[in-house]
């Protein structure tokens, strides 16, 4: 049986895991608010990489005997810290966390989840009755073995935020957001940089990049706002809502009118089918500063959601926050996963400037009929099941049957002992033909080989010169250049072969017959 510190590796590794973290937010400026944030299956305290400590989280478990902690041995790179990454705790069957929340706020559970290291889901949830926030956590009914787990939660009380969205597509139909729960499925900082939890307006939300998503080469311009431009809060849009560098930061679609008329700015994002989404639009003209100036029509998957949208006119000044909720519904009749967002200038009302601008963008999807958020699990892509297909294959070509192996091994054994035979004959008659050689009077002659009675390295005494030296192996650039003669050859060539002396210098300068 694989232990669970194995299981919590080898899903690290592949990037298949469910890492949860349930985060609920809180308004900084509530004093009754309450908050939790725990490192699941950590025996003591930690802090991520934005300074936040996380708790441990056993005492909030309902019955800690239906789950096991674990911790990975191996943390990917791309993993933002070791808090609450690298621990986790593995529920065997439906355990719980409880909390206790205001009966008067409402509250969003975020969990992280791995397809690659690691990704964040955010759950924003109606407000308790009870004044207790009960999650449960239960493995798999329709598959054996299944188990859940969660590496970090977080509760976390907030605010109201939500009202009502208009429904594109219908007339004067609205969505009671205040009524749903919601999952984040993400946030924009359209136009400006990464916003951290710690750098959130007091709800640790995480705002990010939206170049990824935009659509196409035209990619707009982005601007921030300058030092002379102040940008302030009203009673309607407070810091909660935002902070205050989504709205310092925006994308537009650049000063030339003739190309704004013939594109549209464009995201396009990835989501479930047959759920309802609201679009919460963040705008802040710190450029434009009349009305007519800048009007642009929003369209949601080719529908039109809002027509000659003026940020002055809604805003009543320069440097004044506002965002607009819109509701579509993403059904599957078209087999489409996609929700396409465009921004395009409203011609129609001949403004001053045929242009755009966005500051930046949130998308939630609401739960159904039966208070379900779940979609259907990410298929794989195609470059992706490719690359299994083919490790596959590969796998089993080199898959054998016993009796393969068998005869595999035999067939090389005999081999190997063939081919040494045939080694040892051939070295013992090249022996024999060398000593019937060696043993003949006659000069005859001979190959370029080594000595290797020479090839020593020692310090010692010359038997010949009688002075102290030290004498080594020939270098290899030496022994390429000396021609090296045998036993009888060096008798015939030597004046005095028997002189010690002058064998040894003749052979030194290679002076013989």
């Amino acid at each position: 049986m694989i232990s669970i510190t194995q299981i919590l590796y080898s899903i690290i590794f592949f990037y298949l895991a469910l890492n949860n973290t349930i985060h609920v937010l809180c308004q900084k400026t509530q004093p009754d608010s309450v908050s939790y944030v725990l490192s699941c299956g950590a025996s003591s305290h930690g802090t991520d990489e934005n300074g936040r400590r996380w708790k441990s989280d056993a005492r909030f478990l309902t019955n800690s005997s239906n789950s096991r902690t674990a911790t990975a041995q191996y943390q990917d790179p791309s993993l933002p810290s070791t808090t609450p990454y690298m621990t986790a705790r593995i529920f065997t069957s439906n355990s719980s966390y409880k909390f206790s929340v205001s009966q008067k706020q409402s509250a969003s559970i975020t969990a992280h989840a791995l397809t690659q290291a690691y990704i964040i889901r955010e759950f924003s949830i109606v407000p308790s009755q009870s004044g207790d926030l009960i999650v449960t956590f239960s493995p798999s009914s329709q598959r054996k073995g299944s188990y859940a787990f969660a590496n970090g939660i977080e509760v976390i009380s907030m605010p109201e935020i939500f009202n009502s969205a208009s429904l594109v597509g219908f007339s004067d139909q609205f969505v009671d957001v205040r009524s749903s729960s919601l999952q984040t499925m993400l946030r924009l900082n359209v136009g400006g940089q990464y916003i951290p939890p710690n750098k959130d307006s007091g709800l640790t939300r995480t705002w990010y990049d939206d170049s990824p998503y935009l659509f196409g080469a035209a990619f707009g311009v982005t601007s921030q706002v300058d030092n002379n431009t102040k940008i302030e809060y009203t009673r309607d849009v407070q810091e909660d809502i935002a902070p205050l560098e989504v709205y310092s930061t925006a994308r537009s679609m650049g000063p030339d009118a003739k190309i704004n008329e013939n594109y549209n700015l464009t995201w396009v994002f990835q989501v479930d089918v047959n759920f309802t989404y609201v679009l919460r639009f963040h705008f802040c003209e710190y450029v434009m500063t009349k009305i007519n100036q800048r009007v642009f029509d929003i369209f949601l998957n080719n529908q039109t959601a809002q027509q000659s949208a003026d940020v002055i006119a809604w805003a009543g000044s320069s440097g004044v926050p506002v965002y607009k909720d819109y509701a579509i519904y993403a059904s599957d009749r078209d087999d489409d996963d996609e929700l396409w967002v465009a921004l395009h200038p409203s011609v129609s009302m001949r403004p001053e400037y045929y242009d755009s601008i966005l500051n930046g963008l949130e998308i939630f999807k609401l739960n159904d009929t039966t208070g379900n958020l779940a979609g259907a699990n990410p298929v794989p892509s195609a470059m992706m099941r490719e690359a299994e297909a083919r490790a596959e294959a590969a796998a089993k070509s080199f898959t054998f049957s016993d009796s393969n192996i068998a005869a595999r091994v035999i067939g090389g054994v005999v081999g190997g002992v063939v081919g040494c035979a045939i080694v040892v004959g051939a070295a013992f008659i090249y022996v024999t033909k060398m000593k019937s050689k060696d043993n003949s009077s006659q000069c005859s002659s001979t190959n370029w080989l080594t000595l290797n009675g020479y090839s020593h390295t020692s310090t010692g005494k010359s038997t010949v010169s009688g002075r102290s030296n030290a004498s080594s192996h020939l270098s290899s650039l030496a022994a390429g250049l000396c021609r090296h003669f045998s036993l009888s050859e060096i008798r015939h060539g030597i004046d005095d072969p028997d002189n010690p002396e002058a064998v040894f210098s003749q052979i030194v300068n290679q002076r013989g017959r």
